[in-house]
């Protein structure tokens, strides 16, 4: 348990797969990010790291906010809060059906993991609440760099309450100095608010900062 050693990421395979095994400790998590590297792999089965080429990433200054979703922001139909229910996110995150997916990659020993990270300050969470008090939709993430922030998934129980956490995500990324938001993979959806596709070096330099 504890450190683990990564190879470069220029050794991915074109997939992005760059190494198996090791574990999921905060030690390890952390020196994956540092690194530009992320877990993602199904349970039974070995760990899997994965540090893609190109990268999908959103410039919090990109995010785009369409007309509906300012008329709905400004309704303050929802409240927005940060890091009260993390446990509760990611367990919404990994409970979610998404229709491009056969079950979940957030299984049990990611929840803990991850759960873990937020306890020692290296992961967060954004809530959306609905006029009921009710967790209707939100997003966890982690950041152990001061320049790169990265989403793990979102969820919304209500139309568009992804939609408000992300943009949410992006604003306070953008006040605290945050270049760049790193959503690993590509999909249409975060196309939509604004990331965009680039060179994975393009993004392993921000880290070097």
């Amino acid at each position: 348990m504890g450190y683990c050693k990564f190879p470069p990421v220029e050794r991915a395979n074109p997939e992005g797969l760059l190494a198996s095994g090791g574990d999921l400790s905060i030690d390890c998590l952390r020196t994956a990010y540092e690194q530009g590297i992320f877990p993602w792999y199904d349970v039974p089965g070995p760990i899997l790291w994965w540090a893609p080429d190109p990268r999908m990433v959103l410039f919090p200054d990109e995010v785009k906010v369409s007309k509906s979703m300012r008329l709905l922001m400004r309704k303050n139909k929802y409240t927005v809060t940060e890091n009260t229910a993390f446990d509760r996110v990611i367990r919404q995150c990994a409970r979610v059906p998404r229709s491009d997916q056969d079950g979940t990659w957030i299984h049990g020993e990611m929840i803990e993991a991850y759960e873990n990270l937020h306890r020692e300050g290296y992961a967060f969470s954004v809530e959306v609440w609905n006029e009921r008090k009710e967790l209707v939709g939100g997003l966890y993430g982690v950041q152990v760099h001061p320049l790169v922030l990265s989403g793990e998934s979102m969820f919304h129980l209500e139309s568009n309450t992804s939609k408000i956490a992300f943009i949410h995500l992006a604003n306070r990324a953008k006040e605290s100095g945050v270049k760049v938001i790193d959503c690993q993979l590509y999909t249409a959806h975060l196309e939509s608010l604004g990331a965009r596709l680039i060179p994975r070096e393009v993004f392993m330099s921000y880290l070097g900062d």
